[in-house]
């Protein structure tokens, strides 16, 4: 098991505050993804909020009712709403509907994968569509905590109470079960295919090596991890859910069993999104008191990109060249930053 203990001091931060667009997207945000260099704000209510490095914005509606999971892959962004859709947004600006859920039931989580599939769950049940149009479904034993597909080969991880079901859609045989007590929610394949971990109901991280299903344990957060983000490398794994960016280390085969994480960019307040950056070791931090940060991981130096305002910070997002950095804070304010 690994875990941690709170740092005790914070160091100077140098300030780029000045050189942020503000945009007032008058309600909040639940994610942001690019299409090319325009930033998508995906709100928590029918729409999607296009904006240009200008600053200029575009508002495209896409549910009648609660946007409740994205995913994006860059060239197109997948979301689900209580109104039983799965809706596709293209670099185009044009709005699909993937799927409508013949019992409008609630569509709870979305996933991506590189070939074109996409995956989709509501209550118990996993959809997965190729890139042909083929459907095909799964039931696990409990309601579906999250959804990934694996970087190599068409597998999709189904996160659920009591463990992860791994699903080859392609295959008739039965789903490998990776288990462990508690309800498992987010969920997320190292890039390098060689680990699996989840974000528990409880304030924890759980992991397997795929290669042997040997658990790790990543305890020690004081609230729970609603945030990761695999720097480029793919080598670390940023999480949100203490008070500084706890980071865990995978480059070995036992991935941070018996490692301390890093643990960088103190503030008074819990961190509650974190994105790294798609090419460099720097990533970007907000707070639920307001403030942003930009981490460089190797030495913990800091730059603000936003101070503290009281409204928590609720999503953040890169441009695919690391050249923007998108945010959204829970008042419907917003802010994007050329680099």
């Amino acid at each position: 098991m690994a875990s941690f203990d709170p740092p005790e001091n914070s160091a100077s931060i140098v300030s780029v505050t000045d050189r942020v667009k503000s945009i007032d997207l008058g309600s909040a945000v639940t994610a942001i993804h690019f299409l090319g260099d325009v930033a998508a704000f995906v709100g928590d209510e029918e729409a999607v909020t296009l904006v240009t490095p200008e600053a200029e914005t575009t508002r495209l509606p896409i549910h009648s009712g609660a946007v409740l999971c994205v995913a994006s892959d860059g060239n197109r962004i997948v979301t689900g709403g209580d109104d039983g859709k799965v809706v596709q947004l293209s670099r185009k600006g044009e709005v699909t509907t993937l799927a409508t859920d013949a019992k409008r039931r609630w569509i709870d989580n979305v996933a991506l994968h590189d070939d074109g599939a996409v995956a989709w769950s509501s209550g118990k049940t996993a959809f997965v569509r190729s890139v042909k149009g083929e459907e095909k479904s799964h039931e696990v034993k409990s309601t579906v905590g999250g959804l990934a597909f694996a970087p190599k080969g068409l597998r999709l991880a189904i996160s659920h109470y009591n463990g992860v079901s791994l699903w080859f859609p392609n295959m008739a045989a039965t789903p490998e079960g990776l288990e462990w007590a508690g309800s498992h929610l987010g969920v997320t394949f190292s890039p390098d295919n060689k680990f699996l971990i989840t974000a528990m109901h409880e304030p924890a991280l759980h992991g397997w090596r795929l290669a042997d299903a040997r658990h790790m344990r990543m305890t020690g957060y004081p609230s729970r991890v609603r945030s990761m983000s695999w720097n480029g490398s793919g080598k670390l794994l940023a999480t949100s859910g203490a008070d500084t960016v706890i980071i865990w280390p995978f480059a070995s085969k036992d991935g941070p069993m018996g490692k301390e994480p890093a643990m960088l960019a103190p503030v008074p307040a819990r961190v509650s999104a974190v994105a790294c950056h798609p090419r460099e070791d720097i990533l970007a931090a907000g707070y639920t008191n307001g403030t942003i940060l930009l981490v460089r991981i190797t030495d913990g130096a800091e730059i603000l990109v936003r101070k503290n305002d009281d409204a928590a910070v609720t999503a953040l997002g890169w441009n695919a060249k690391g050249s923007l950095l998108a945010f959204a804070v829970g008042d419907g304010k917003a802010g994007l930053l050329t680099l």
